[in-house]
């Protein structure tokens, strides 16, 4: 059930800053409004300690390239693009999210193909883990999702998906410098791991929605 906080509470005051040093040089993709919840859906992946030692491995590489890439601190594959809720919408949207989502199982994935991806406004570039098997089961995910989305008349996921696990970022469109030489010597890191295979083939237990300061869980069957 939604948090006790949430249901008929009146609009909580939200403290507001743009100041992207605050940050590490990230810059909104869109203007706060008072009221607006900026929300996203998506899996939660817990790293392991083997986890984060290939993180490290592949940073430490990665920015010999390009310095300024910073390691992820938490780690996520995402079922929705960030979108805005009005406050008020966000207890319909969870019901209906919950609703959607009841009947999904878990299931597994195989995370291991390093890619080099930038956000749609070019002011930010990630290093992920491309999904190479499990696709099918992360489509229908999507489906139901993109369901709810259109309910509120908000945007859907991007058609034809690359499902990844983004490891590191930096500020920029720096995907020049880290595609090529680079991106073939992460991938020869990833696939000379020590139980790499085992490591990254992830099973999903349960779907989150945060919205705000809140999160929402939905356990997977």
């Amino acid at each position: 059930p939604a948090p006790a906080g949430l249901l008929g509470d009146p609009e909580p005051e939200e403290a507001v800053s743009d100041d992207s040093s605050r940050h590490g040089g990230r810059v909104r993709g869109f203007p706060h409004e008072r009221g607006n919840w900026a929300t996203h859906v998506y899996l939660p992946y817990i790293a392991q300690e083997e986890f984060l030692e290939l993180l490290e491995l592949l940073v430490s590489r990665a920015r010999t390239y390009v310095p300024s890439l910073a390691a992820m601190e938490e780690f996520h594959l995402s079922l929705s693009q960030c979108v805005v809720l009005r406050y008020h919408w966000i207890e319909p949207f969870v019901r209906s999210l919950r609703e959607r989502l009841a009947a999904f199982h878990r299931f597994f994935c195989v995370a291991d193909q390093v890619k080099v991806y930038t956000n749609q406004n070019k002011t930010r570039t990630f290093i992920g883990l491309e999904v190479s098997a499990g696709h099918f089961q992360l489509l229908e995910l999507v489906s139901e999702v993109d369901g709810v989305l259109e309910e509120f008349d908000l945007p859907t996921f991007y058609k034809d998906p690359s499902f990844h696990i983004s490891l590191a970022w930096c500020v920029g469109d720096l995907s020049g410098r880290l595609e090529g030489l680079c991106l073939r010597e992460l991938q020869d890191i990833v696939d000379g791991f020590e139980d790499s295979a085992f490591l990254l083939r992830i099973q999903w237990e349960q779907i989150r929605c945060k919205s705000g300061n809140k999160y929402f869980s939905f356990p997977l069957r």
